[in-house]
């Protein structure tokens, strides 16, 4: 009475599993039916897409543009000293090309407009304020100095508005709905299709068909040398004594060559085919992050390519202005489009008759010497002077650079400048003529006090 079986009963234990797998079969079904259902439903795709990019354009926020988007709030949060060289200079707007929206170029002056005029025109990565010591040393030696922020650098607009034609392929209209959430919002698709019942394709492929966007400055040494030339003329500087350093060379070579008459001499510091600062540091992703989003960094890399004495608040400044609104990318596209395969040595037999100097480092390496007397060799007729500083000059040896230009500048003849003939506006010159016409009649028919009166009524 003692054994009782309950070996059935496992089987009861096993028995559930078998219907536990069946339903899972049928319920497999409309789950992948409603999957399609949801996939064709429009509310459905729109929100997973405008999910996806809105989280693509917070990343790009977080990455590339942390810093406010308003200029003038951008300019509130520069050094004091930036500021202040802004204060001091002006703008001049430039037309490049016609038809083409006109850029405006900064510039910075100092000393008496009475003296000769020197324009100073900088390299890759720089500006104007890298020359402001400069300007004042030379300014104080009794030279007029101008010193240029070409397109894309410094204070100078860094890209331009360019009109856009509809929008191809798959990536262009990413591009254009990226654009359209950051300047009304993540939901503003969204929220139409929930007030209309369907997505706004009207109203999205009518802004699609044509709209304008910023892109960054793209310009080559023929549109450099229209900036140079605009300057000089607007400013009435001609004839200058042009002061070229480091990539400037590349980039105004073909402007000396063509407008001569506009300069008086030409002093290159340190200039070469290709620019001290490596470009390449500003196009590999992480790369370029950490070196512009890092002071040390950067001062390190201008420590180890362009100069050892540039101080901390100086490198600080010139990384700000070139990491701020697409300067980074304005930089690099310019960069591309330095003539640096032109011939030195038939440029500047094309012009022998041009007063030329070459301001070289002698300390900062051995291969950089070389390169001097590379450039010695090519320009023959060219005075070839040494300094201490390295190759951006301008920042640690400003007083000893300031000497030897204006030595070279002041030794040459003065320079005779251009009087405009027509001071007088057209329409009022055009009156005057008439007058005089009309008072030499009166002075024939009438009595000669008849037409004194007139002319001074006049």
């Amino acid at each position: 009475m003692a054994i009782i079986t309950e070996e059935p009963e496992p089987e009861p234990q096993q028995q559930p599993r078998k219907p536990k797998t069946k339903p899972k079969r049928p319920s497999s079904s409309p789950t992948h039916g409603n999957t399609n259902n949801s996939n064709n439903n429009p509310f459905s795709f729109w929100f997973y897409f405008t999910l996806s990019v809105s989280l693509l354009t917070l990343i790009f926020v977080f990455t590339s543009s942390l810093s406010p988007r308003d200029p003038k709030a951008w300019f509130l949060t520069l050094p004091a000293s930036l500021r202040h060289h802004y204060s001091n200079g002006r703008t001049i707007k430039v037309q490049t090309q016609p038809n083409k929206t006109p850029i405006q170029v900064f510039t910075f002056q100092e000393g008496s407009t009475s003296s000769e005029n020197v324009v100073i025109v900088h390299g890759l990565g720089l500006s104007s304020y890298s020359y402001r010591q400069l300007a004042k040393s030379l300014a104080a030696k009794g030279v007029h100095v101008t010193a240029v922020d070409l397109p894309g650098h410094g204070f100078s607009d860094k890209s331009v508005e360019v009109p856009v034609e509809g929008v191809n392929g798959i990536l262009g209209r990413f591009q254009y709905v990226y654009s359209e959430i950051q300047e009304k919002g993540v939901f503003w698709a969204f929220d139409q299709m929930v007030e209309t019942g369907q997505i706004p394709y009207e109203e999205i492929q009518a802004r699609m068909s044509k709209r304008k966007v910023r892109e960054p400055v793209d310009l080559g040494p023929q549109e450099m040398g229209k900036v140079l030339e605009e300057v000089i003329d607007s400013m009435g500087l001609a004839p200058v004594h042009l002061v070229l350093h480091d990539s400037a060379l590349g980039l105004s070579a073909d402007f000396v060559s063509q407008r001569a008459e506009l300069v008086r001499s030409v002093t290159l510091i340190d200039a070469a085919s290709y620019g001290a600062f490596p470009l390449w540091v500003l196009e590999v992703p992480v790369v370029r992050e950490v070196v512009l989003g890092v002071s040390f960094v950067y001062a390190k890399v201008v420590g180890l390519c362009c100069s050892k004495r540039v101080g901390v608040a100086d490198s600080d400044a010139l990384r700000l202005l070139l990491k701020e609104r697409g300067g980074r990318r304005a930089v690099v596209n310019v960069g591309k489009r330095v003539n640096s395969s032109f011939d030195l040595a038939e440029w500047g037999e094309g012009l022998k008759a041009m007063p030329m100097q070459v301001l070289w480092s002698a300390g900062w390496s051995h291969e950089w010497s070389q390169e001097g007397d590379r450039v010695a060799n090519a320009l023959p007729q060219a005075s070839f002077v040494t300094h201490t500083g390295g190759r951006w000059a301008q920042e640690d040896a400003t007083v000893e650079i300031a000497d030897k230009i204006s030595q070279f500048v002041l030794s040459l003849p003065k320079s005779v400048r251009k009087v405009e003939e027509e001071s007088i506006p057209e329409h009022l010159q055009k009156m005057l003529d008439e007058a005089k016409s009309s008072g030499h009649d009166h002075h024939h028919h009438h009595s000669h006090g008849h037409g004194h009166d007139h002319h001074d009524e006049l």
